[in-house]
């Protein structure tokens, strides 16, 4: 068929499965050895040869605020676009297509998402729209997703396109532990959200799903700065290598808190809440070494705290580590969260506290779909009620169990 790209003559398009496929082919045999500067021009030629023109990619900024444009050759740029309010946000927070007219065709906005992790938005017009172009597009961008975040851990080009502005050396160095920040399977829901993004130090947030096991950390290392943000790593790497001997709670407690009272002496030491989660029944488990308690969420309210036994912060040396359980009903959420979201004081003013937290929650979560959306929401909403103060780092790790199981997404129809 034929087609008319602005600014040159009409030309053929083949937009059939097939064509889509070869197409499709091609870009993925060449992928692996794509330097990462060359995967904007790779992208705007294979929708160019779609018929498509004025090809964006927008990125998620680290304060998930706004989408910003990724620079790079033959990719529109321009400014920022909120999250909030746009048709590129609409398609990002929903996770779905965004289609809106415009005076010479049909502009196209589809989110980038590796796995469940929403990467950004890709934008692109094209003069008429079926379901070939659909199918195409939606895998278009599935691949496209997974290039970037493959080829983000060879170059700075991609961090540098997210930052609006400078970043502490701290931040620098929680943001390199962080694994993604969402994941959403058939079975349970993710989330967690850290402020001040470019300024934070102490706090540091991990997860693994191992088989049916849901394994999370929530940390907040004492003091600021660089100090804290050393004594988090190490906390966190310590988390990590006791969890991948597939030891239990205590003698993954006990394992941290060893590494941190050698490493640092007793007079420096991490709170934080050591979580496993079984997928499939629902069964919670948590040691709570000094965190405030999570929140039980059940129909967007919240109906308890879940204050369990205390257990001494990690690394203090020889606590014995009391292990806190309770069975979730399916769509149960709960919110892991550090003292600095409540413990915010207005200039001789009161705490934030948990109250106001629990009125953000039930003021949000209606007004929300996805996990995701909800703690990014609410970690707005906050620091708009706290007037931005951040003067201790503030983080959120939401969690929603749903029980089920995946195992249709093994099988394969011919």
């Amino acid at each position: 068929m034929t087609e008319r790209v602005p600014g040159s003559r009409r030309i053929a398009v083949d937009r059939s499965e097939g064509f889509g496929e070869r197409l499709l082919g091609q870009l993925l045999d060449r992928a692996h050895a794509m330097p990462p500067q060359l995967v904007a021009p790779l992208v705007a030629e294979e929708v160019r040869r779609i018929g498509g023109w004025d090809v964006s990619i927008l990125l998620q900024d680290y304060d998930q605020v706004m989408l910003v444009p990724l620079p790079g050759r033959g990719l529109t740029g321009g400014d920022p676009l909120p999250i909030e309010g746009s048709l590129a946000g609409e398609a990002f927070v929903s996770e779905r297509r965004v289609e809106h007219p415009v005076a010479d065709g049909i502009r196209m906005y589809l989110p980038l998402l590796d796995g469940s992790d929403e990467v950004g938005v890709m934008a692109l017009t094209l003069s008429r729209v079926d379901d070939d172009d659909r199918r195409l597009l939606r895998r278009l961008a599935g691949l496209v997703a997974d290039m970037l975040v493959t080829k983000n851990s060879y170059t700075d080009q991609f961090f540098l396109a997210r930052r609006r502005r400078p970043m502490s050396v701290s931040a620098e160095i929680q943001w390199s532990l962080l694994p993604p920040l969402a994941m959403a399977i058939p079975q349970v829901e993710v989330a967690g959200i850290m402020e001040p993004a470019y300024d934070v130090a102490g706090d540091s947030l991990d997860y693994a799903l191992n088989d049916e096991v849901l394994h999370i950390a929530v940390i907040d290392a004492m003091g600021h700065g660089l100090n804290a943000a050393v004594l988090a790593t190490v906390a966190i790497g310590a988390y990590r290598h006791a969890r991948r001997a597939n030891v239990g709670l205590a003698e993954l407690y006990e394992f941290m808190d060893t590494a941190i009272n050698e490493q640092f002496g007793p007079d420096q030491f991490v709170t934080a809440q050591m979580v496993r989660l079984d997928i499939e029944s629902g069964h919670l488990e948590w040691v709570n070494a000094g965190h405030p308690a999570p929140l039980l969420i059940r129909g967007n309210q919240v109906i308890e705290a879940l204050e369990g036994a205390g257990t001494l912060p990690v690394g203090f040396g020889g606590a014995t580590p009391r292990i806190n359980t309770r069975q979730l009903v399916r769509h149960d959420r709960v919110l892991f969260y550090t003292d600095g979201v409540v413990e915010e004081h207005a200039a001789g003013g009161e705490q934030f506290g948990e109250e106001r937290l629990i009125n953000s929650i039930e003021h949000v979560g209606p007004r929300t779909r996805s996990v995701q959306e909800m703690v990014r929401g609410l970690s707005h909403r906050l620091m708009r009620q706290r007037k931005g103060m951040t003067s201790d780092d503030a983080s959120l790790f939401l969690v929603e169990w749903r029980g089920g199981t995946a195992d249709h997404l093994a099988e394969i129809d011919l």
